[in-house]
């Protein structure tokens, strides 16, 4: 029955169906990506170490945060959200959670990187999973924040996914993001930067540049950091005046992130792509050597 709901605001039958197309394709690719990387992880012995660990929560992060966007694209092919004002709770909880855990997880790879390359420390299991511990329970701390009162989740303009509701601008908003962006954007960010730069330096030490040291805190910008610029305006301006179009490009272009990263972390890292490799054509690959560069 076509008449039983009504479209959203500032959105024709076409832009639903566009933006729904956009969420499934960007969802099945991450997923794929992300599904090939961890499985590799689960079935290669070899790569099963403290550094390939954190690569591997990544994808687990990102591909929750795919399912989250699939999620979103069957509500949009429908035209409506189907599982009422609780299920969009869960949804906006759901995709915090793993939005918050890929960017802890993102610094962690730099900062791990940073032992790697620099300073040659070994990293240990106790390290890495006791890290990874706190990771996933701050991230679902924090994403749980909301469900108890500070912060609201509710409809994107779209009314077909959940996210923080950044159009109140209430005190409550205000505090909450603002403790986001520190905690979860600059910070990482921060640690980032620095790690990298000293990766870079210690590339060009050695006449050997190993991968590329300022991509990936650009793609995680590139990709977070006008959604998360938007929801920043919106603590101190009325947010509404903002065609809701726009606001729903940002937050799909945010979720493209998990794309960019299983390219850059997971096919992209040479010590973990080896094991994607191996578990895909089942031919070994020799470990890159990091010694042979002093």
């Amino acid at each position: 029955n076509m008449a039983a709901y009504t479209l959203p605001e500032g959105f024709s039958e076409f832009d639903m169906f566009t933006f729904g197309t956009a969420l499934l394709v960007g969802g099945m690719l991450g997923f794929f990506l992300n599904a090939i990387s961890i499985v590799s992880y689960l079935r290669v012995k070899e790569m099963r170490n403290p550094s390939n660990f954190f690569v591997f929560n990544l994808a687990l992060a990102d591909l929750s945060l795919n399912i989250n966007g699939l999620t979103a694209a069957y509500a949009s092919y429908l035209r409506q959200w189907p599982f009422g004002q609780e299920g969009c709770a869960y949804h906006g909880f759901q995709g915090m959670i793993s939005v918050l855990a890929s960017i802890s997880f993102m610094a962690a790879i730099a900062w791990d990187r940073y032992h790697q390359y620099c300073t040659r420390q070994k990293l240990f299991w106790s390290t890495t999973v006791t890290m990874s511990a706190i990771i996933w329970i701050l991230s679902i701390f924090w994403a749980a924040v909301p469900l108890m009162g500070w912060g609201v989740y509710d409809f994107e303009p779209m009314r077909t996914c959940c996210t923080l509701d950044y159009t109140r601008g209430d005190r409550d908003y205000v505090t909450y993001m603002l403790t986001l962006v520190l905690l979860y954007l600059m910070f990482p960010a921060f640690t980032m930067l620095s790690c990298y730069n000293a990766i870079h330096k210690h590339f060009k030490k050695i006449h050997h540049h190993r991968f590329n040291t300022s991509v990936p805190l650009r793609v995680m910008l590139m990709c977070w950091g006008p959604y998360v610029l938007m929801c920043i305006y919106a603590c101190f301006e009325n947010v509404k005046v903002v065609s809701p179009k726009l606001r729903m490009v940002l937050p799909v272009v945010a979720k493209t992130n998990p794309i960019f990263n299983a390219l850059l972390y997971s096919f992209g890292n040479e010590f973990y792509r080896g094991g994607v490799w191996n578990f895909l054509t089942g031919q070994k690959i020799v470990e890159p050597n990091l010694k042979k560069s002093k």
